[in-house]
Formats: C-alpha cells, sequence, structure tokens
C-alpha cells in the first residue's frame, strides 16, 4: 500500500509513482490510492489531510526570524558602518593608553547599527507577516468528487480550496481552472492543458484519460497523455482526475523548492542599488580627500584619520533599507483596507508608474450582472413559448466547462420561471467545449424518446457559419443570404442599444454514437437569438474620469462585438472615436499596428493573444501598461503587462497571473490603489531625494572646512551623533502625506533626474555651512584652540537643523509651511530632534562630549541663515522645476 511520513516535507519528488499512475488501469490506480469512483468519505478526507498536510507549496521561502535579522544586518551601508567600529575600536581602544582608551564612537557607531538593524528587521517582518496575511485572503478553488457532495451541472462535485485536498480526491476540471495537484485523468473531453508554467512553451497540449500506444513514453514525465501537473491550466475542455500527489510532493513543489526566493529586479531595485553605490563611492573619494587635507593641514595624522572615519559614517545612508521596506509595507497594508490585495510588495512601484490601463469591458466597465433580456425566434419575434429558452437551457445546464456570466443569467432566468424541471426529460450524451477561436459551444442531449440533437450556442457571425438553414414559422428553410444580412441587422440593433446577442442552433441525430467532435457543428438549423444586457456601473464613469486626470489613460480590450464595446464605453465617458477590431489588427502591417494601438481607446473581437500583442507594443513606447482582466483569455496579457490586476472572483490562471487583486470589480476601487501606490513611491523617492542631496553637500561642507580651519569642525563624537539625530528624525517619513500634484501623474523612477537633483540641491547646504564657518569665526572670534568647543558646538546645531529642516523644503514643490505641511508625525519628530539638537550643547551630555553652550546671540544669526537657506532652496526649487518640469 501507498505509504507516506506524516508531514515529510523533504521528500523527494516520486518519478515511479507518476509512472504507476499513469500506466496502471484505473481499477488498479483507484485500489492502490484506496478511493472509488464516487470519491472519498469525509472521515478518510480527514484522516489524510492530517497524515499530508496542506495542499501547498511555499513559491516563496519562509524566511526565518534568524535569517531575516541576517540579512537586515547584511547590507553596504553597515557593513561600512561595522568596518568604521572595527577600526575605531583598534585606534581607540586597542592601540590607546589604559587611561586614554575612548568608548565613545564605538558606542554611539554601534547604536547606529543595531537602529537600522532593528527598525529594517521589524519592517521586514512586519512586511512579510502582511503578505502572507493579505495572500490568504486571495484564494484557489476545485471542483471535488466525494461520497454526498452536491451538483455541478449535473455532475457531483462541490468546491473547495485547493489547500484541503489530499491524495485519493477525485476532482472535476474545465476550462480556467489552475491544475491544483498532480492528477491521473480518468474521463476527458476535449481537454487541453498549457503548461507554459512549468516548461515555457505557450502551445496547449490535448490529454487523455490512457496513454497513446504509438508512443514508448520514455520522453519527460510532462508528455504523458495522461498526467495533469500542479500549476497547469485548462485552456478548453474538461476531465475528471484523480489525485496522486500534493503540495511539496508535486512536480512543481520540487521546482519551487529549487527556484523559491529568487526574484528578478525591477528598474526600482535597480534604481535602489544604483543610488547606494553612488554614495557610497563618493564617500570612498571624498574621505580620503578629508583625511589628507586635515592631516597635512593640522599635522595631526592619527586625529585626521579618526575624524576622516566620523565622516564616512556622517555619509552612509543605513536608514535607506528600513524606509524603503517601511514605506512598502505601510502602502500594502492600506492598500488592503481599500480593498486592494498587494500579492508582491515590489509590484507598488508599478502601480504608482502607471499610465495606461488595459481593461476587460465586463464587470469593470458594467455591473457585472448580465440578465437574458430577450429570447426571440429567427424572424425576431418573441419567443413566447420557451422554445428557445429550452435549447440555451439545455446548452447551459448540461456543459461542464467554465460556465460564463451569459450561462449564469439563463440559468437564472429558467429559475425565475420555475422552469428548472426541464432538464429531468433528458440527460447529457456529449459535449464540445468552447474555445476562443470557434467562440462556440455544443452539447449532445436525448430524450426519454431516444431522440438526439445537438444544441450549439454562440457568437453570431461564426455561428452563421456552421448554419445551412434556418426555422421560420415552424419551417426548416435553407438559409439564403437575405436571412443572413436580416440576422445581421438585428444583431446590430441589439448591440446598438448596448446588448449583447448569442445566436442558437440545432440538429437532429439518429447516430447512437456517444462521441462527438468539432466536425459535426455543421449543416446546422437557426432557430433563434438570446440577447443579454449588462449596464453600465454608475461608478465606472467617474472612476474613469478620476483615472484620466490623474494621467492614466483607459483603453477598452474585449473580445465582444465592436457595436456593443463602442455602446458600453460611450455611456461612461470613454471616447469610441477610434477604434480597431481583432480580424483589423491581424491584417494591419507592425508599424499601422503600432499606430492604432496608441490613436485608439477600443479593440474589440480580441483574441488572447491579440491582447497580450497590444500591450507589448505599448510597452514599445515607454509606456507603465496595467491589465485588468479575471477570464481564462486574460492570462497571457496579466502575465504580460507591468502591472497584472485581477479581482478575487476571477479563474484561478487569472489570479496566479497577477500581481494585485481587487477585492471588488471597480475602476473606483482601482483608482484608491493607484493613489495609495503612487504615496508609497512618493515617500520613497523623497528619502532618497533627501538623503543623496544632503550628503552630496556634507561632502563638500567637510572638505571646506578642513581646509581653512586650524583644528577639526566637529570632533567624531560630534558627527556621529548629529547623525543618530537625524536618522531618527527620518523614521516617519512613511507616514508622511504627499501633495495631490503629485498624485496627478504617473510616478517615474529616474536614476538620471537622481544625479541631477544632487547637484542642483546637494550645494545649497555647503554654502550656508561656510557661511556659518564665517559667522563663528569672524563674529564670534573661534579662531583659535580656546574656541574651538564652541565653533564646534555653533556648527553641530547649524548642521543638524538645517539638515532636519531641508526634510520640509525637498518634500514639496510647493512652499513649505504655508502652501503645504508634512505629516504631525514627521512634524513632531523633526521639530523634536531640532529641540534635542538645540539642547545638547547646554547640557551636561553635550560638556562630557566637548561641546559648550552656546551665547544667545548666536541664535539671530542662525535664525537668519536658516531663513536665508530656506529662502535659497525655494528659489532653485522653482527654477529647477521650470528647467525639468518635475522635482520629486
Amino acid at each position: 500500500m501507498w505509504k507516506k511520513k506524516k508531514n515529510n516535507t523533504k521528500m523527494a519528488f516520486n518519478t515511479e509513482t507518476v509512472m504507476m499512475a499513469a500506466k496502471a488501469p484505473l481499477n488498479t490506480v483507484l485500489t492502490y490510492f484506496q478511493t472509488t469512483s464516487l470519491g472519498l468519505t469525509d472521515e478518510e478526507v480527514e484522516k489524510r489531510q492530517g497524515l499530508y498536510g496542506k495542499n501547498e507549496i511555499v513559491h516563496e521561502q519562509k524566511k526565518k526570524p534568524l535569517v531575516m535579522l541576517a540579512k537586515a544586518f547584511i547590507n553596504p551601508f553597515v557593513g561600512v558602518l561595522t568596518a568604521l567600529v572595527a577600526i575605531s575600536f583598534v585606534m581607540d581602544v586597542w592601540m590607546a593608553d589604559p587611561g586614554d582608551q575612548d568608548w565613545t564612537s564605538i558606542i554611539v557607531v554601534s547604536t547606529m547599527i543595531i537602529l537600522s538593524t532593528i527598525l529594517r528587521f521589524v519592517q521586514e517582518w512586519k512586511a512579510n507577516r502582511s503578505s502572507e496575511a493579505l495572500q490568504k485572503m486571495v484564494t484557489n478553488t476545485c471542483y471535488v468528487v466525494r461520497l454526498g457532495s452536491t451538483t455541478r451541472g449535473g455532475t457531483p462535485g462541490n468546491e473547495i480550496s485547493n489547500e484541503e485536498l489530499v491524495p485519493g480526491d477525485l476532482i472535476m476540471l474545465s476550462a480556467g481552472d489552475m491544475i491544483p495537484a498532480d492528477v491521473r485523468i480518468i474521463e476527458s473531453k476535449d481537454l487541453f492543458v498549457s503548461l507554459s508554467s512549468l516548461t515555457g512553451e505557450s502551445d496547449s497540449i490535448e490529454k487523455f484519460p490512457n496513454l497513446s500506444k504509438d508512443r514508448n513514453h520514455t520522453g519527460s514525465i510532462v508528455d504523458l497523455d495522461n498526467i495533469c501537473f500542479m500549476g497547469s491550466n485548462v485552456v478548453s475542455g474538461s476531465a475528471k482526475g484523480i489525485v496522486f500527489a500534493t503540495g511539496n510532493h508535486t512536480y512543481l513543489g520540487t521546482i519551487a523548492k529549487n527556484v523559491a526566493g529568487h526574484r528578478a529586479a525591477t528598474a526600482f531595485d535597480k534604481g535602489i542599488t544604483k543610488v547606494s553605490l553612488l554614495l557610497i563611492r563618493f564617500m570612498l573619494v571624498m574621505v580620503p580627500i578629508v583625511f589628507l587635507v586635515n592631516g597635512i593641514t593640522k599635522g595631526d595624522w592619527m586625529e585626521a584619520f579618526i575624524f576622516a572615519i566620523s565622516v564616512a559614517v556622517g555619509l552612509t545612508p543605513e536608514m535607506l533599507p528600513m524606509i524603503v521596506t517601511a514605506n512598502l509595507s505601510k502602502g500594502a497594508m492600506v492598500m488592503s483596507r481599500k480593498k486592494t490585495i498587494v500579492k508582491d510588495l515590489n509590484a507598488i512601484q508599478n502601480f504608482g508608474a502607471m499610465n495606461i490601463l488595459c481593461t476587460d469591458k465586463t464587470g469593470t466597465l458594467t455591473q457585472d450582472h448580465i440578465v437574458l433580456e430577450r429570447h426571440v425566434n429567427v424572424d425576431g419575434t418573441e419567443d413566447k413559448e420557451n422554445r428557445i429558452l429550452r435549447h440555451a437551457y439545455f446548452n447551459s445546464y448540461f456543459q461542464t466547462g467554465l460556465k460564463n456570466l451569459m450561462d449564469r443569467a439563463i440559468l437564472s432566468h429558467v429559475k425565475e420561471l420555475g422552469l428548472e424541471s426541464l432538464s429531468s426529460s433528458y440527460k447529457k450524451v456529449d459535449e464540445i467545449p468552447f474555445d476562443f477561436t470557434r467562440r462556440r459551444m455544443s452539447v449532445v442531449v436525448e430524450d426519454r424518446n431516444g431522440k438526439r440533437q445537438i444544441i450549439t450556442k454562440g457568437a453570431v457571425e461564426e455561428m452563421l457559419t456552421v448554419c445551412s438553414f434556418a426555422e421560420f414559422g415552424g419551417k426548416v428553410q435553407p438559409l439564403s443570404d437575405s436571412m443572413r444580412s436580416k440576422a445581421q441587422r438585428f444583431v446590430k440593433e441589439m448591440n446598438a442599444q448596448g446588448m449583447r446577442v448569442l445566436a442558437l442552433a440545432q440538429k437532429s441525430f439518429l447516430s447512437k454514437e456517444n462521441n462527438f467532435a468539432i466536425e459535426d457543428e455543421k449543416e446546422m438549423v437557426l432557430i433563434g437569438y438570446l440577447a443579454f444586457l449588462d449596464p453600465p456601473k454608475e461608478s465606472a464613469s467617474q472612476a474613469i474620469k478620476q483615472l484620466h486626470e490623474h494621467g492614466v489613460e483607459v483603453k477598452v480590450l474585449s473580445g465582444d462585438n465592436e457595436a456593443v464595446v463602442k455602446a458600453i464605453s460611450r455611456q461612461v465617458g470613454i471616447n469610441t472615436s477610434d477604434s480597431v477590431t481583432g480580424p483589423e489588427l491581424e491584417n494591419m502591417s507592425q508599424e499601422a499596428k503600432q499606430k492604432a494601438v496608441v490613436k485608439c481607446s477600443i479593440f474589440s473581437k480580441l483574441t488572447p493573444m491579440q491582447k497580450s500583442e497590444i500591450i507589448q507594443l505599448l510597452q514599445k513606447k515607454n509606456n507603465t501598461v496595467g491589465f485588468l482582466g479575471d477570464g481564462i483569455n486574460d492570462a497571457a496579457a496579466l502575465r504580460e503587462s507591468d502591472i497584472g490586476i485581477s479581482v478575487d472572483s476571477a479563474v484561478d490562471i487569472a489570479k496566479e497571473s497577477a500581481d494585485i487583486i481587487l477585492l471588488e470589480k471597480d475602476l473606483m476601487v482601482l483608482e484608491n490603489g493607484v493613489q495609495e501606490g503612487r504615496k508609497t513611491f512618493g515617500n520613497i523617492v523623497k528619502y532618497v531625494k533627501m538623503t543623496a542631496s544632503s550628503n552630496f553637500g556634507n561632502m563638500f561642507s567637510v572638505l571646506a572646512a578642513s581646509s581653512f580651519l586650524p583644528f577639526l569642525p566637529m570632533l567624531p563624537i560630534h558627527l556621529l551623533i548629529q547623525n543618530l539625530l537625524y536618522d531618527i528624525s527620518q523614521t516617519t517619513i512613511p507616514f508622511d502625506r504627499m501633495d495631490r500634484e503629485y498624485l496627478a501623474k504617473p510616478c517615474v523612477w529616474d536614476s538620471g533626474d537622481l544625479s541631477r537633483f544632487m547637484i542642483w540641491i546637494g550645494p545649497i547646504s555647503s554654502i550656508f555651512d561656510i557661511v556659518t564657518y564665517m559667522v563663528l569665526w569672524w563674529v564670534f572670534k573661534c579662531q583659535g584652540p580656546d574656541m574651538e568647543s564652541l565653533f564646534q558646538s555653533g556648527w553641530f546645531v547649524e548642521g543638524l537643523l538645517s539638515q532636519t529642516l531641508i526634510v520640509h523644503m525637498i518634500r514639496t514643490r510647493k512652499v513649505p509651511f504655508i502652501q503645504s505641511s508634512a505629516s504631525w508625525p514627521v512634524m513632531l519628530m523633526t521639530f523634536s530632534i531640532m529641540a534635542v539638537g538645540i539642547c545638547i550643547p547646554f547640557s551636561s551630555f553635550g560638556s562630557s562630549i566637548g561641546l559648550s553652550p552656546l551665547p544667545w546671540t548666536y541664535f539671530p544669526w542662525l535664525a537668519g541663515i536658516l531663513l536665508s537657506y530656506c529662502v535659497l532652496t525655494q528659489w532653485l526649487k522653482t527654477l529647477y522645476i521650470r528647467a525639468f518640469k518635475r522635482w520629486l
């Protein structure tokens, strides 16, 4: 018997079990997995769940707290600080005389390392917990056959979470389903499966209940005819299968353990890395220069070396990783409260940068509640005897494939009329599943007298290609050109009213064959039409208007009829003057396609691959493209887009392909998410620009002071404490607000803009640092060793206040405090740190580190310097915005 140790997550993938499941007869397989054709009992399921655990694999390696703590410690900035601690220990403790040992620098820098590491660890830990909690809100389900289960379209089965599956379960598969475990197919009908997630190949492969006798089956196990692996998805058709492996014991589970935890770097990730390396390079260049200048001018090379080390600490933005993580984590949690689930925190970057949103029509622009408005005969008269409705009901009820909104509308309408008993007089013989090429599906039914008929429902144009006859007034007549024209006119009239129209046809059979194929869909009799209404959402028009105001262009990508798409789009305020259909797009040259996708807002009758192609063409024009979809036909486009957006009610493959999941299919929810994404992105960029420009300016200030002063402008301990206080003031940046003007347009990461920003804004602080030196030197006569402490106190306070005050100058393109104010946490923290900085020289702590109280006459000078600093920064800010059309 098949045995397995409880929760043995390290067990290797068992190829022998796969081959046995594939080659053995059905009865042998059922016996081996201790199940029956009716499924498992609830007691057996509970037993196996305890034995094998949940059916889940780790797509992303779960980080242990100790590993997270180690990673929080291992980054370039902490590495630099750690090296400086080691050097300080050697210089100040190990090589110093016992009475001259100084632990102060070591303690301060170690405090900075611990603060940075702990804050980053806490934020990473919170971010991981939040991400796990958010992803649990998005679940995939499957239909399982168990003893006593309910029915699915006439077939036993009830819907459960994929996690609840156990080996031996029988499951039902249909178009749009993700394969939830490793499965042996025991029944199938035109089952085509995409293995792209396993093999990378886009072509679909047909699967059967038995192995082909013409093949020796010595190749890859993924090519086995009757085996479907977790992670693949059903493109079309239907099937029944037995689960033989779950969770980490599946083929995908083996792959996932090898690749989990690895993610391609985004443009934002690369940008942050560039900033980090740029600042470190600046530091590596400037610190040796500071060392040489101080050594030459002051003659004390040991003191110059220690000072250079302290400068290196001051130029190290060790809080950058923590600030980035805190912003992303906070953004994801806020978005979740606004019904937007972020599957990957790094997707927030692209959410804020999105400038084109491509969306399907159904459920986003419309109410997603399709109603069967009319069922009419071919001549346009009402179907008073419900004959058309009855045939439509059989087609929708007996199919085992993915029931779309129109199928549900038909079933709901029949239920309202109390006609569900219609199905009791018929039984299903076979079905021909829907696919996006034929755009129709068929079922074959048999009545109590043994009469069989095929009933086909689908898009009107495609249906007319398989119909040779039409039923008028109860008589079957050849389908003439005039009848076809009349049918097309009727459809156009309905489409113009925003209704979607399907055609219905049937054909009687005498054959007793039980297997039917696409080839049987021919010479059919057109019997009537079904007209459906899906009204536009009241919120759609306002949401589209707001998206447009915020720089996001909305394009509709639909597989529906052009007239219907235009009618709905027009009602919600989308420009419909330029539109393209799928067939038209197919016949265009590459150059014409490129022009069309940029110019047009309406795309109709598209195939799934055409949706993906349109997104690719838009991306080639340097657009950040989002795609919102929830169907199996949207999976390729969701993967291709920069930001894939789906909904909680979507088919499994759509949710799996998406980066963002909306808990409510509404563009207004999406608009709120876009705004929060931009806030998150903006606060990160804000901190990066503050830090980069501030550090850039500090380099010149230190170099200038070192060049002309006969003593150190600040002691190493002063620089370290100043930097520590500034770091603390930055911890509230993730809670800052953003100006409406910033949120009004997409946010794009631009490394070139950062370099330009540093060069423009950084030197401003150096100018006023030099002014401070001059005031202290000439006005307060801090020119000798006896006044060294006062000079250092003056620059300590001015440096800290100007560096902290610049937060308010850089955070907005407006006039700070007057036109735009920071959030209260930022205001409270920054002004508290400024107050602490002013008080330190007057305290006993200040005395212990070599600072002395400042004369009160210094503070008017300080106020004037800071005010001038703010005025000049604001003026240069205005020039910068005029020149480069951006600030943050």
